[in-house]
């Protein structure tokens, strides 16, 4: 959905790098994270700083990974008790985000594993790592902890706490914020993602697992990245002259545009039904406004249909079911992100279910 918008920017948002760039291991030794160039680092307070949805200035760490994925990682290893007698238990509110289950669970770790939703978990005194998203995917509400119990940490995957999605209403202040470019500014084949991490010892340790796994991240994904944030900030703190749609502005009108015919489409065929949001205010656009999630949470209200997911593949319809969030299979999830051509697509095959 973002491409367009990318393609009327032009040069601005390019990028050369001569040959003779960017060729060592090391970023800057001074850093918690050596491997994290300055500019996107720079370059990340500043758009922080300009939405005012996650605290950047009171020295937490900036830790810099090949997307949230990989930070999640880094974090579960950083908050693990190394010498605990079990793995740690991991836990999120259902419906959660699927890959938290596959990622955590892959390679068997002693150090942590998955337990499943953070509703039923008892919270007492064993340790426990709680993944809190917000706002959520893959139904969109806005969260926060649940268990509270008295040796838990938790990971604030904030990923879509970003205008086009929600209303800003608070600079966030976790410990752990997860952010990535692929939601943020919709180039997620940039592969780049950020932690704000408020322990520095905890960044260290993260740090340290990215230096293992990968021996850093590339720094021609970060010089990009840095790049496109930095398009975004000038064109909301400078003049707009040349025509040129702020971006967060594009974002919040394309969003809104989608999930307005979206709801008339399921409103007109009352076979499905959608989650409703309360409006608030944000800080960021300095007005009330309406929560549209970049996917859809849609669910078959259909007698005689259980499983929608192969009942909308049956018409051409591609999702993803809620079986992989932790829910039943009534539930699917929609993304709400693709070109304009094949969301018209999607509107007009639901239309004519």
């Amino acid at each position: 959905m973002f491409e367009s918008f990318w393609r009327t920017v032009g040069e601005r948002s390019t990028i050369v790098i001569p040959g003779w760039k960017t060729m060592s291991y090391f970023s800057d030794v001074r850093s918690v994270c050596w491997f994290l160039e300055t500019e996107f680092a720079d370059e990340v307070r500043r758009l922080h700083r300009l939405v005012g949805n996650a605290k950047v200035d009171d020295g937490r760490s900036i830790v810099v990974g090949t997307g949230s994925t990989q930070l999640f990682q880094a974090a579960l290893y950083a908050l693990s008790p190394l010498d605990g007698p079990e793995p740690v238990n991991v836990v999120s509110a259902v419906p959660y985000y699927s890959s938290y289950l596959a990622v955590t669970d892959f390679l068997k770790s002693r150090l942590y594993k998955w337990a499943g939703d953070a509703c039923g978990f008892p919270g007492d005194d064993s340790p426990y790592i709680e993944i809190v998203t917000s706002p959520n995917n893959p139904d969109g509400f806005t969260r926060k902890a649940i268990v509270n119990g008295s040796c838990g940490k938790t990971i604030h995957d904030l990923a879509y706490y970003w205008p086009q999605y929600t209303a800003i209403t608070e600079e966030a202040d976790h410990d752990i914020m997860l952010f990535t470019v692929s939601k943020s500014t919709g180039h997620a084949g940039t592969r780049i993602g950020w932690a704000l991490v408020k322990d520095e010892e905890v960044a260290k340790r993260m740090t340290k697992f990215i230096e293992i796994n990968t021996i850093g991240v590339s720094k021609d994904s970060q010089l990009r990245a840095a790049r496109i944030l930095k398009v975004i900030s000038d064109g909301h703190e400078w003049p707009v002259t040349d025509g040129t749609e702020r971006f967060f502005e594009y974002g919040r009108r394309m969003m809104t545009d989608r999930w307005e015919r979206l709801r008339e489409v399921v409103r007109s065929t009352s076979r499905f039904s959608l989650p409703q949001f309360t409006p608030a205010f944000c800080k960021f656009a300095g007005e009330t406004t309406e929560t549209h999630p970049a996917f859809a949470w849609l669910k078959c209200e259909m007698e005689g249909v259980e499983d929608c997911e192969g009942y909308l593949k049956s018409h051409k319809i591609l999702t993803r079911s809620g079986k992989h969030f932790g829910m039943d299979i009534k539930h699917v999830r929609v993304s709400m992100l693709d070109r304009d051509e094949i969301f018209d697509l999607f509107l007009e095959r639901l239309a004519n279910l």
